[in-house]
């Protein structure tokens, strides 16, 4: 109590004093010491931070990595099997590449021989070249004969159709005279006689019954038909109504039914009769044939005279 008693009020504020002054002291260390934790904390943030991004980075280059390996391995995966495609088609495909190389081979020949050809053929057109050179230097030289030779060709050419035309002439006027004629007998039929026309009539009723007649008559005729085609087709008949005409000549026992044996008999007369009549006619044709060939001999042209400069052809080409 003594020792508190003593102290005065200027010690105790001095005392005061210099606590306060060591807790300033001391405050003003733990707010450096504060502001210094606050940097290093915001540094550490920023650290953090930066580290996060970093992660975050890394994740994607991770990610990117994987892709990247997922796609190399399909790649890979695909280039071992196109690499195994191809080798198989390399197995498959080598004969086929020894047959090109025949192939090839073979045209490569072939070509040589088409080269061998075209020279050749070259070499030939050359020398055709120089042949027709030389030729229409001849010709140009002889034009003046083949001009000449063109005249009396084209006058020889004239005579020829002057004498065609004088003999279509004389044709036309035989026609003219013929249709004269026959307009003259029209003429003459057209005046007849009120008379002359009664008699041909009655003639040509008599005529008329006289057919009629016989009409009725081969009605009453009779004959099996299978034996009258077999007959004809044996015997080369095609006339039917002429041969059973014919047959009713060899009716034998008169009862107007042509049997077999009398179908047959005329079937063999008639052959024959046919085969005279053909052998007549062709004596017959042979004349008017003859004639008709002097007839034309006239028109012919001459065949020399058929490739000139007429039609426009050279007629030295073909020498």
């Amino acid at each position: 109590m003594s020792e508190t008693s003593t102290v005065t009020p200027e010690v105790r504020i001095k005392e005061l004093e210099e606590s306060l002054g060591e807790e300033t002291d001391r405050l003003l260390k733990l707010y450096s010491a504060y502001e210094q934790q606050e940097k290093e904390l915001l540094d550490t943030k920023a650290e953090v931070e930066v580290l996060e991004t970093e992660i975050v980075d890394r994740e994607i280059e991770k990610e990117s990595l994987e892709s990247l390996l997922t796609e190399k391995d399909a790649r890979i995966r695909e280039l071992e099997f196109k690499s195994s495609k191809t080798g198989k088609q390399v197995e498959h495909l080598e004969p086929e590449l020894e047959k090109m190389e025949e192939k090839y081979t073979r045209e490569k020949d072939r070509l040589g021989k088409v080269f061998s050809i075209a020279e050749e053929l070259d070499n030939d057109l050359r020398l055709a070249v120089v042949e027709l050179q030389t030729r229409d230097s001849w010709y140009m030289d002889h034009m003046s004969l083949f001009e000449d030779l063109n005249k009396a060709i084209q006058n020889r050419y004239e005579m020829i159709e002057a004498a065609a035309e004088a003999e279509r002439q004389s044709q036309h006027m035989g026609r003219a005279i013929a249709e004269r004629m026959d307009e003259m007998v029209e003429a003459r039929a057209a005046e007849m006689t009120i008379d002359e026309a009664s008699v041909i009539d009655s003639t040509e009723a008599v005529s008329t019954e006289s057919t009629s007649t016989d009409e009725s008559e081969d009605d009453e005729w009779n004959w099996s038909e299978n034996v009258l085609v077999g007959v004809m087709d044996k015997n080369g008949i095609k006339d039917r109504d002429a041969f059973i005409e014919f047959a009713k000549a060899y009716d034998i026992d008169g009862n107007r039914y042509l049997k077999g044996s009398e179908l047959a008999a005329a079937a063999v007369d008639f052959a024959a009769q046919d085969g005279a009549e053909e052998e007549a006619d062709s004596t017959e044709e042979t004349p008017e044939e003859e004639a008709d060939s002097t007839e034309e001999t006239p028109e012919e042209t001459d065949p020399e005279s058929s490739s000139g400069w007429s039609d426009g052809q050279d007629p030295w080409e073909g020498q």
